[in-house]
């Protein structure tokens, strides 16, 4: 039995997903049905190929929207609204959907149209923005080995196969290993320290272990390496010789017995260097920066070696300053791995005194969007209404909210998902695509179709008649998320392929997001979100003053730890030779030696448990984080340059970043964004001031 659109809602193709129709059941019958008419309309693309604009791009997006308007509401409903039955759904019809984009992205048809376009008599006519999705096309396809014959190609696509292989392994051992130790506690004095929500975590863990009889009050506890329970004992267990026994596992999960990843980390390197030389470049390192706006590996080198010289000295004082206070306190031994984040949250609570749940009753959901919502109209021209009742939602508490220019036209649109809801949501904060901005041809001729965004937060939800109170971590996701929001709901870019986010560089998609945070410590920003929920009294001025001095809190340490990885991480994918004078590991130490003040343990294997590059999105590009941070805070400095108090100032700045870094989406290259906003590259000058480390 066929179904149709008028049945399955998954079938309508576009417009605001109608939530309340959507049942789990409906995802299979929908998503095949879709598959079998999108194979059909690929074939007669591939047929009846003309290289031009609308021959090619414009029929090949037709096909691309198609199956993101259905499979990304599956994909959003998995994310905020799972359950068994969506999950069984979802892993049912996803390598389904995975095989229809592999045919899509090795389309020998469709790559040698676009070289065609590129070289046809249409070429000069067609927009930069055009003429940049249709570069981006052909690199994509290029990377995805399209352009590789025979042998070559079969070689290229079992590398694929097998990295996919081997990535879900070390992930696998890095889970089971982590899983596998547990310490198990009996006597209160082992527990001393400890906070309340981590001994309730550890009785809870206890007796889901078989203990069923565990309590808070008497144990036995359990501690496991999970982040939860690991972090929070090594921060604050008053027991030093736990803290090295736990600490001394944790450095060497996966990396021996069965679940051993040093073996699969060789041959994952040895497979992406064969996988580059197949592509015609000399290492990982590049064909990992071929899609990102860092030009060269050299460049990305002297980025680290910059920000290195800035932290060591830095990171070197933290490491004396901690010393000194730990012996003030009694502490005889010499500082190991294993003291260092309990002896600093010490000194952190006795510099600043206050932890995160006093701020809380200043910060409710509403308030801080007020205040939100009042810096966007500031600074960027915008007014955001509330439009809820106007939009299907997938759950009672989320929100929707019109966003107009100041004539009040509407520009976008966009939901919030602001709560936490272990048992259908997943952690995290995160903004995705509802609807893209894009040009759209219907019966009445051509009209723009506008943005809207998927803002999804976890942040307490409102208990016992109080509103919800956010931590001031809260409050900086919700920035942040709005951030990546702003880009994709403020383009005027009308070319699907490169509106909002869209074709932008992996390594400066972060630069809206993290521009945003900058203003959770900008006084009277902060001060406008920041009002007491019941009385409704402002947030009291050493708050604020303790809030900006905890922010460059041993942040030499900090940006010295990010540069450690991100060094390793492209040294084994630039010069690391399979087989060769090193292992693995001793690049690791020889890079450790310029960037690390405490030299890692004999058994540290750190690179057994680096997710980040072995089996996830970072592979020769963990640096992102690090590139992004210089781009957002020199942009945020432009505003600091201009004076933060001038409001006209302000608002003439907002609008120059609204123009081009908001507005500009994928259609160029975002160095050539960022030199129309600032008049200039980017250099980490607000970056080190920012983190209290300028010379």
């Amino acid at each position: 039995m066929t179904t149709t659109s008028a049945v399955n809602p998954l079938l309508i193709g576009e417009g605001l997903p109608p939530f309340e129709k959507i049942q789990p059941e409906q995802v299979e019958p929908a998503i095949t049905e879709l598959l079998q008419s999108l194979e059909a309309q690929l074939d007669q693309l591939e047929a009846n190929l003309v290289p031009t604009w609308e021959g090619l791009v414009v029929p090949l997006e037709h096909i691309e929207e198609r199956l993101s308007w259905s499979w990304g509401i599956v994909g959003h409903l998995m994310g905020v609204k799972n359950s068994p039955e969506l999950r069984q759904a979802y892993e049912k019809m996803q390598p389904e959907v995975v095989k229809f984009w592999n045919r899509l992205s090795q389309s020998q048809p469709i790559y040698e149209g676009f070289k065609a376009l590129r070289q046809g008599e249409q070429w000069p006519q067609l927009e930069p923005a055009q003429q940049r999705i249709v570069e981006s096309a052909l690199r994509d396809a290029e990377l995805s080995g399209v352009g590789l014959q025979g042998a070559a190609k079969q070689r290229f696509n079992e590398i694929q196969l097998e990295l996919a292989e081997l990535s879900t392994r070390f992930s696998n051992h890095v889970l089971d290993a982590t899983k596998a130790f547990s310490l198990t506690l009996t006597q209160p004095e082992d527990m001393a320290g400890l906070p309340p929500s981590l001994v309730g975590l550890a009785a809870q863990a206890a007796r889901s272990a078989g203990e069923e009889s565990a309590t808070p009050e008497a144990g036995p506890w359990r501690i496991t390496l999970d982040m939860p329970s690991y972090l929070p004992f090594m921060q604050h267990s008053q027991r030093r010789d736990l803290r090295e026994k736990l600490y001394r596992v944790f450095i060497s999960r996966a990396s021996s017995g069965e679940w051993n990843n040093q073996p699969l980390i060789e041959r994952i390197l040895e497979l992406r260097q064969e996988q580059a030389k197949l592509l015609g470049y000399n290492s990982y390192a590049e064909v990992s920066l071929a899609a990102k706006m860092a030009p060269s590996v050299e460049s990305v080198e002297q980025l680290l070696e910059e920000l290195r010289q800035a932290s060591y000295d830095a990171a070197k004082q933290d490491l004396e300053t901690l010393q000194a206070y730990a012996r003030s306190k009694g502490e005889t031994e010499p500082l190991q791995h294993w003291d260092i984040s309990f002896w600093s949250e010490r000194q952190r609570e006795e510099k600043f005194d206050f932890n995160a749940e006093e701020l809380r009753p200043y910060f409710p959901l509403e308030q801080v969007l007020h205040g939100l919502f009042d810096l966007s109209k500031r600074i960027f021209g915008l007014v955001i209404t509330p439009a809820d009742g106007t939009a299907p939602v997938w759950h009672p508490d989320v929100r929707y909210f019109q966003v107009s220019d100041q004539s009040g036209s509407p520009i976008a649109h966009f939901y919030l998902d602001p709560y936490s809801r272990p048992a259908e949501k997943r952690g995290g904060a995160w903004m995705d695509e509802c609807i893209g901005r894009a040009r759209v041809s219907g019966k009445a001729g051509a009209s723009i179709r506008l943005p809207v965004a998927y803002l999804v937060c976890n942040q307490t939800p409102p208990v016992d008649g109080k509103p919800s109170l956010m931590t001031f971590g809260e409050v900086e996701t919700l920035f942040h998320e709005f951030g990546h929001g702003l880009q994709h709901m403020l383009t005027q870019v009308d070319y699907g392929k490169a509106s909002g986010i869209r074709n932008v560089e992996w390594d400066a998609v972060e630069l809206p997001s993290q521009f945003m945070e900058n203003w959770c410590y900008h006084r009277p920003t902060l001060l406008s979100l920041g009002k007491h929920y019941e009385t409704g009294e402002p947030l009291p001025e050493h708050y604020y003053q303790k809030l900006l001095a905890a922010r460059t809190y041993m942040s030499g340490s900090v940006m010295l730890r990010q540069i450690h990885f991100s060094w390793v991480d492209l040294e084994l994918h630039h010069r690391y030779q399979p087989h060769g004078s090193e292992t693995p590991e001793q690049v690791r130490r020889r890079i450790a030696e310029k960037t690390t003040v405490l030299a890692p343990l004999p058994e540290d294997s750190f690179l057994s448990a680096f997710g980040h590059i072995f089996s996830g999105g970072y592979a020769a590009g963990y640096y992102s984080y690090k590139w992004a941070e210089v781009l957002s805070a020199d942009a945020f400095a432009a505003f600091e340059e201009a004076g933060l108090d001038d409001e006209q100032q302000i608002a003439q700045v907002g609008h120059r970043f609204r123009n081009t870094v908001l507005a500009l989406g994928g259609s160029q290259h975002p160095m050539q964004v960022y030199r129309a906003f600032r008049g200039r590259e980017p250099n980490t000058a607000a970056l080190l001031r920012h983190n209290g480390l300028a010379a």
